[in-house]
């Protein structure tokens, strides 16, 4: 009797991993947009009936994508009021908003892809100034953050304790004391597990509001470690800060162990308002609480065109990935793309391909040695069919460089967040800005040059001399490149 009881045990549980992994395959091929995840996902719990379908509630969105659409639709909705302000008041447009054709003619092709890509009118009237490495960024934010006299917004991936943490855990625990409304935002991963000891933890009883971005936990249930909140956003009143920096002590130069170049951009003038309804978005995602998005500000500061993009799953589209596929098919004459990650999409690497082919000067900078092994010997495998084209690759000597950075004709520069990976593409939230000014185009183009000039080029006869076993290791991380 006894081993017919372990019989139908045996059997009842058979049956429920086979019935969870075809529920596993079931949602992957409704709801995955890329053919080659949904195959993965589907072969994975197929061969591995219950661990697939662990896996796949562990690393492929699954429960928290219903989460992700709700915030993608708060993202919509502060767009519509963004328009309804722009046409519904009887004195006319707010200051800087404008519409695509009152630009010049060379923006206004770009403009309207972003518009339509968006909903979001660019804005007039900025300046963004870059920072370059915690030298530069992390003296300026704290000035900010003890300028302020109304508000601190700040949302990080990661929060890493250390020397730089600690003057930041200073400045906003004063700032909360003398009355500002301070919140911080972290993400529910980076914001953890990349420190042993969490600077965030001292922040509430400093009167500082901290919340965390989908914390895995087992009650209740949260256990998607792919949908991540990637965005860097600092709003301190009427100044703003974004990029893709981390707070840590690796940005700086006298870092011990492990240092990342990076560059991150000082904001000002009307796009701050949207990078405070970015942040206030993410923070009714994480605690539910939705404030009514800022007013719109007035204040001119420079000349730069502005526009963000929000990026995350569970909108069903892919604004960002799509956004940057048309600027490279618009590209006339030079594309400067740098980025730490690069396993760009297949409509991504048809539009450099394109681009090369019609005679733009096609430039991709990548370090030389990434902090991810894997994903560099991914990128490696997909080359050659780029430079086939007159696509140029250029390695940056270390430290390894975090930098994103994408420059097209000499007036567009698109910066922010986001990497030209998959993971950015199509997983994680993140947040970039799109520039129209030549002046700030020409700053970082001579940053981009600069870099290039002491950057190595990668040649055929680079590609000639690797050897089978390089070939095979590189062509089997790039198999998995759309889960890396």
């Amino acid at each position: 009797m006894q081993g017919t009881w372990l019989l139908y045990l045996e059997g009842a549980l058979l049956l429920t991993a086979h019935v969870f992994s075809w529920m596993a395959i079931a949602h992957a091929l409704l709801h995955k947009r890329d053919p080659r995840a949904a195959l993965g996902w589907t072969v994975t719990a197929l061969f591995l009936p219950g661990i697939g379908a662990l896996l796949y509630l562990l690393f492929g969105i699954g429960r928290a994508d219903s989460r992700a659409a709700t915030l993608m639709r708060k993202a919509e909705e502060v767009a519509r009021e963004d328009r309804a302000r722009l046409h519904g008041g009887s004195a006319g447009p707010p200051t800087g908003i404008l519409d695509s054709e009152s630009l010049p003619r060379q923006y206004r092709h770009m403009a309207r892809l972003g518009h339509g890509l968006t909903g979001r009118h660019l804005t007039g009237g900025n300046a963004v100034m870059p920072l370059f490495n915690g030298e530069e960024a992390y003296p300026a934010m704290l000035e900010a953050i003890n300028k302020a006299r109304t508000r601190v917004y700040l949302v990080t991936y990661i929060f890493n304790a250390g020397r730089i943490a600690d003057a930041f855990v200073k400045a906003l625990c004063d700032a909360a004391a003398r009355g500002v409304d301070v919140r911080v935002l972290a993400d529910g991963v980076g914001g953890s597990v990349y420190t042993w000891k969490s600077p965030l933890r001292a922040l509430p009883k400093h009167g500082v509001q901290v919340a965390r971005f989908l914390p895995l936990r087992l009650f209740p249930p949260q256990l998607s470690i792919n949908l991540r909140d990637h965005r860097k956003v600092l709003v301190c009143d009427g100044t703003g800060f974004t990029g893709g920096m981390n707070i840590a002590d690796y940005n700086l130069s006298n870092a011990r162990d492990y240092r990342v170049q990076d560059v991150h951009f000082l904001c000002s003038g009307p796009i701050v308002t949207q990078l405070e309804a970015a942040f206030l978005l993410d923070w009714g995602f994480a605690t539910r609480q939705y404030d009514i998005p800022p007013r719109i500000n007035d204040e001119m500061c420079g000349d730069t065109l502005c526009r963000i993009v929000l990026d995350g799953p569970g909108s069903g589209k892919d604004p960002l990935h799509d956004l940057i596929c048309g600027v490279l098919s618009a590209a006339r004459h030079t594309v400067r793309m740098m980025t730490p990650y690069f396993l760009p999409t297949h409509e991504m690497i048809a539009a450099l391909k394109s681009a090369a082919l019609r005679g733009v000067r096609v430039s991709v900078v990548l370090p030389a040695k990434n902090n991810l092994p894997y994903v560099h010997w991914a990128t490696l495998h997909l080359l050659p069919g780029l430079m086939e084209t007159g696509v140029r690759i250029f390695f940056q000597p270390p430290p390894f460089a975090h930098t994103k950075l994408l420059m097209i004709d000499g007036y567009y520069t698109q910066f922010g967040s986001a990497n030209m990976d998959p993971r950015s593409l199509r997983l994680n939230f993140e947040l970039n800005i799109e520039t129209f000014d030549t002046s700030f185009t020409r700053e970082m183009t001579e940053h981009f040059d600069a870099v290039r000039a002491r950057s190595r080029e990668l040649t055929p006869d680079d590609l000639a001399r690797r050897r089978l076993p390089a070939r095979l290791r590189n062509a089997a991380c790039w198999i998995f490149s759309p889960y890396l």
